[in-house]
C-alpha cells in the first residue's frame, strides 16, 4: 500500500515542480522586461542577456535537457537547413518591401537613418542584445518548461502570447519614430495605442512561427536565424531606404 501511494505521489510532485518552473520563468521574464525598459540605459543593454543565461542555468539545474532547450548538437544540421530557408524567404520579402512604393515608407525608422548605425545594430546590437537572448529565453527555456506541463498546444498558445506581451514596453513611441506608421495610424495617443496593439499581435504571430520552426527543426538555430533576418535585415533595408530617399 505504501509503495503504491509513493508511486502516485512522485508524478504529482514532479508535475507541481514543473508548474513552479513555469511560474518562476514567467516572473523572471516580466521583471527583466520592466528593468530593461524602465530603469537605466545600461540595464536596457545587459539585463535581457544576463537574465537569459541565468534562466538557462536554473532550468538545467532543474533537470531540463539540452534537447528540451533546443540546444542539442544532434539537431544542428536540421536546424541549419531550416535557418537558411527562413533567412532566404525573409531577405526576399524585405527586398521586395523596400522596393515597392507602397511599403517603402514603413522602412523609414529614425534609429536606422545611417548605414553605419544600421550595420552596428544588425551585426552586433540586435543579435547579442535581442535575438539570441530572447530566443534562448522564449524558444529555449520557456518552451522547455511549458512543454513539460502543457505540451505543444500550451507552448504555441501561452509561449506566443507571452512573446507578444513582452514587446509592449519596446513598442512605446513606435508610431512616433516611424514615418510610415505615423502616416498610417497617426502620431497621437490613439495612434500610439493602436501601434502597440498591432506590435503585440504581430510579435505574437511571429512567436507562433518561431515556435513552429523550433519544434520542426528541434533547434534554436532556425528561430534565431529567422528572428535576426526580420530585425537585422529590416535595419539594413531601412538604412538603404533612408539614403536613397534623401538622395
Amino acid at each position: 500500500m505504501f509503495r503504491t501511494d509513493l508511486e502516485e505521489a512522485t508524478p504529482a510532485r514532479g508535475k507541481l515542480h514543473a508548474y513552479i518552473d513555469v511560474a518562476v520563468v514567467i516572473v523572471v521574464l516580466a521583471g527583466t522586461n520592466l528593468i530593461a525598459h524602465f530603469t537605466t540605459a545600461w540595464a536596457n543593454i545587459v539585463t535581457v542577456p544576463i537574465a537569459a543565461v541565468v534562466l538557462l542555468v536554473l532550468v538545467r539545474r532543474r533537470g531540463l535537457g539540452w534537447a528540451e532547450l533546443g540546444l542539442s548538437p544532434r539537431h544542428w544540421r536540421r536546424g541549419s537547413l531550416y535557418a537558411l530557408a527562413a533567412v532566404g524567404i525573409v531577405l526576399t520579402a524585405v527586398a521586395i518591401g523596400a522596393l515597392l512604393p507602397a511599403t517603402r515608407p514603413f522602412f523609414l525608422a529614425d534609429r536606422y537613418a545611417t548605414i553605419s548605425g544600421a550595420l552596428i545594430a544588425s551585426m552586433i546590437v540586435i543579435p547579442l542584445q535581442t535575438v539570441i537572448p530572447e530566443e534562448l529565453a522564449f524558444r529555449g527555456v520557456l518552451h522547455g518548461t511549458l512543454d513539460r506541463v502543457y505540451g505543444a498546444r500550451g507552448v504555441f498558445a501561452a509561449g506566443s502570447l507571452l512573446f507578444g506581451l513582452w514587446h509592449i514596453a519596446s513598442s512605446f513611441g513606435l508610431t512616433t519614430n516611424n514615418r510610415g506608421l505615423t502616416g498610417f495610424l497617426g502620431g497621437g495617443l490613439v495612434g500610439q495605442i493602436i501601434g502597440i496593439l498591432l506590435a503585440v499581435a504581430a510579435t505574437a504571430a511571429a512567436g507562433v512561427v518561431f515556435t513552429w520552426l523550433r519544434r520542426r527543426s528541434g533547434s534554436l538555430l532556425a528561430p534565431i536565424a529567422l528572428h535576426w533576418s526580420v530585425n537585422g535585415a529590416g535595419a539594413l533595408a531601412a538604412a538603404v531606404v533612408w539614403q536613397t530617399t534623401l538622395a
